[in-house]
């Protein structure tokens, strides 16, 4: 896996790799040369290439530094190893690659830190860091720089299987002592006998909506959280419940946005007979168009990319990273201009654009 391969992939050594879990370890990678590390801000991943097992094109993951903006020179991913659950589903390629064949020493490639999932360092409103699983990393990375460069109120709310499964608890437990208005509650779904007795956790089984009535300030806070799709979804109803504002919410997680808003209602397009190349008329008159059924959008500007937009009007083409490193949502442009929020990491092809990191000029035709 040369690095000539692609310029932007940068090798990296694999200082440290610790277990942290019987699921999840920490690597700690630092650069091969050091002009190659890059600042990043907390809740953004890395982009790195796993050699396919077949010997095919190498693959492409992204996993979220947990460590600290102020950390420098050195990068901590924390990965949960995904092993498959029945004999028919292959264990996950790049997550067994790093917890069974990576060691310390081993050189990865890989590329700048990316990702809108960032923490608003301006505001200064209270903070809620809510995760499941291995969602944790970029809470405890944002929980780092809460603790040491605000004195903001935070609430650290994560929710696992159990005791044996919980990564990073005595990381966040030092955090938390730091000072007296950071808070942490854990939520156990199997909690054993020895987890019990050590006072391992707060509540069982799932987070509730009293859980968090009993929690969260009546303040004009806000909410990062991140962990797997069930987990968010459940989140994100209960968070809307209490009657916090959708603008408040910030999230990560690798599923369709609609999967969030499942009761909500999705727009029906308005299909127009006769298709036409769309002329822009002013920011408002912008329009998404279609090609192949002659779907007609009005442009919302408060969406984050073309995907989201679509995502929210019932149309979910294939995507799978959100930040134009995949290459999974390219589609052909048949006309009208786009521009792009998030570098790709590829080239697009003209006639060609990422829907998940850009947003149109002018009116655009898809070929979708």
């Amino acid at each position: 896996m040369a690095n000539t391969l692609d310029p932007r992939f940068r090798p990296f050594e694999v200082k440290r790799k610790v277990r942290e879990s019987a699921t999840i370890t920490s690597f700690y990678l630092t650069p091969v040369n050091p002009a190659d590390w890059r600042s990043f801000e907390a809740g953004q991943f890395l982009t790195i290439r796993i050699p396919d097992p077949k010997g095919r094109k190498s693959i492409i993951r992204n996993y979220t530094v947990s460590s600290a903006p102020d950390q420098l020179g050195v990068y901590r991913i924390t990965v949960k190893r995904e092993a498959a659950l029945t004999p028919d589903v292959a264990n996950g390629i790049a997550s067994c690659w790093l917890h069974d064949t990576v060691e310390e020493g081993t050189v990865v490639h890989i590329d700048r830190p990316r990702g809108a999932f960032k923490l608003d360092k301006a505001s200064r409103r209270p903070v809620i860091l809510l995760s499941g699983g291995v969602g944790l990393t970029p809470t405890v990375s944002m929980l780092k720089v809460l603790v040491r460069e605000s004195g903001r109120p935070v609430w650290f709310v994560h929710a696992c299987d159990g005791g044996s499964t919980h990564a990073l608890r005595e990381e966040v437990r030092s955090l938390v002592e730091e000072r007296s208005n950071v808070h942490v509650h854990y939520c156990y779904r199997f909690p054993t006998d020895e987890d019990a007795k050590a006072g391992q956790f707060h509540s069982t089984g799932f987070i509730t909506r009293e859980t968090l009535q009993s929690l969260l300030p009546l303040d004009d806070y806000e909410v990062y959280m991140c962990g797997p799709p069930p987990f968010m979804q459940a989140m994100y109803d209960l968070l809307l419940s209490l009657g916090l504002e959708k603008s408040r919410i910030a999230y990560e997680f690798f599923g369709p946005a609609s999967l969030l808003s499942p009761s909500q209602p999705k727009t029906e397009p308005n299909v127009s007979l006769n298709i036409a190349q769309p002329q822009q008329v002013g920011n408002a008159g912008i329009e998404i168009v279609l090609g192949k059924s002659n779907a007609r959008f009005e442009w919302d500007p408060t969406s984050e990319s073309i995907l989201s937009f679509l995502e929210n009007r019932g149309i979910e083409p294939a995507f799978s990273c959100r930040a134009g490193v995949c290459g999974s949502c390219v589609q052909g442009l048949v006309s009208g201009d786009v521009e792009y929020a998030e570098e790709p990491l590829d080239d697009v092809p003209a006639g060609q654009v990422l829907l998940c990191c850009t947003r149109p000029v002018t009116s655009v035709v898809l070929d979708l």
